[in-house]
Order: C-alpha cells, then sequence, then structure tokens
C-alpha cells in the first residue's frame, strides 16, 4: 500500500494549520483515530518496532499499555511548572541554549574556561623538537 492518502492528509492538515507542525500532528492524530486507512498508512512502516514493543511489554508483565493522551490546541498551551509533564519541555530548552555539547564532539566534560599554557609544558615541547631534529 502506498503513503499517498497519508501524505494527502498531512498536507491538508499542515495548511490548516498554517504550516504549524505541533498543531498538523494534533490534527492527524485525531483523524487517525477516525480513519482506518489512514492509521494504517502511518502505522506499517512501524509495524515491527510496535509489535516488539507490545511483546516485550507483556514479557515485562504489564498487562495494560501505557495510555498516551492525545494533546489538544488548548493542552499544547498550558504553563510548565515543576511537574512531571515539563521535564521534555526543560530538556528542549536546554538543548536550545546553545551550550549544549553535541553527540560525538564532547571532551569528556566541558572545558571551564581557555587556560593559557604552562612555560613547562612549552618547554617540554621545545625539548621533544629538538630532540627528533637532533636525531636527522
Amino acid at each position: 500500500m502506498s503513503q499517498k492518502y497519508a501524505v494527502e492528509q498531512i498536507k491538508k492538515a499542515l495548511s490548516g494549520a498554517d504550516d504549524n507542525a505541533s498543531q498538523a500532528r494534533q490534527a492527524i492524530i485525531a483523524q487517525a483515530m477516525e480513519d482506518p486507512k489512514l492509521l494504517q498508512e502511518l502505522v506499517k512502516p512501524h509495524m515491527m518496532g510496535i509489535v516488539a514493543h507490545a511483546i516485550s511489554r507483556v514479557q515485562r508483565g504489564a498487562s495494560e499499555p501505557e495510555t498516551v493522551r492525545s494533546q489538544t490546541p488548548k493542552d499544547s498551551k498550558r504553563q510548565t511548572g515543576n511537574d512531571k509533564d515539563s521535564f521534555g519541555l526543560d530538556i528542549l530548552k536546554s538543548i536550545a541554549g546553545g551550550d549544549s555539547t553535541i553527540f560525538g564532539q564532547e571532551a569528556y566534560g566541558r572545558p571551564i574556561g581557555k587556560r593559557g599554557v604552562s612555560q613547562k609544558h612549552i618547554d617540554a615541547i621545545q625539548a621533544m623538537v629538538k630532540k627528533t631534529q637532533g636525531d636527522e
């Protein structure tokens, strides 16, 4: 089955939400709950992961799946506080802050600031250079 129908519905949702991805996502979720064809096209590429998760959940002894309530536009404008729902928002704010490490480019901890090179270090490097030049 192609993804044409799902793509059409997503484009409609985006245009109806003035290209606001969050509002379009909420509209698509609500529509998918009523439209089996849309739900099937959205879920089909992820079916292996969904089934693996369900099997894992049952093996752990969790009889009921964790329920995820769909957000309505009024929920997305709620005030954030110290509740557990603001955890993800706090993470996004820290990432958007600009001083987060980039995966693969971290240096086992953030440097506190630029420090000058000690004279002892400079002398050691110069001694190594002199030794290699003397070997030639």
